[in-house]
């Protein structure tokens, strides 16, 4: 299957026309820089930092960060195929997937928490509690582990 990847239009497209790849990995440092950015203030906002930012105005900013990872996923599957084969044996590519899947889950528990409590949290009638603290954490492990493992499969 990972051989046939590598045969495919878009392989192909990718690996061997002169705008193919620059076009996807653009794209890719794109959609890192929208879910990893918006993703990084939020669990930055847990943690207690920058306070003059509410916690409801990330309920939309979330709406972004999904479509950033939508735009990772396309051009990260893209930039895959070219080189399927490599890719699928190699440590650090395989630390960047896990770890942006369980970043992906921890997110959405995080959406989940803040759309419940982000008017209460900017009211100051609650406070994110230790989950959302433990959640904030792992999350910004994660996504930093999804970037130096993304780095990384060029060097390793």
């Amino acid at each position: 299957m990972f051989e046939w990847l590598e045969y495919s239009f878009l392989s192909i497209w990718v690996g061997e026309s002169l705008w193919g790849y620059p076009i996807m990995l653009s794209l890719h440092a794109i959609g890192l820089a929208i879910v990893v950015g918006i993703f990084t203030m939020f669990n930055f906002r847990v943690l207690g930092l920058f306070e003059s930012i509410e916690y409801s105005a990330f309920v939309d900013f979330f709406k972004l960060a999904w479509w950033g990872l939508l735009i990772n996923t396309g051009s990260g599957f893209a930039l895959f195929c070219s080189q399927a084969t490599f890719y699928v044996t190699n440590t650090p590519f395989l630390v960047k997937i896990s770890s942006i899947i369980i970043g992906s889950i921890i997110a959405f528990r995080i959406q989940s928490s803040l759309q419940l409590n982000a008017e209460k949290w900017d009211s100051k009638v609650t406070e994110p509690g230790s989950k959302d603290y433990l959640f904030a954490q792992s999350s910004l492990l994660l996504w930093a582990c999804a970037i130096f493992g993304g780095r990384l499969i060029a060097y390793l």
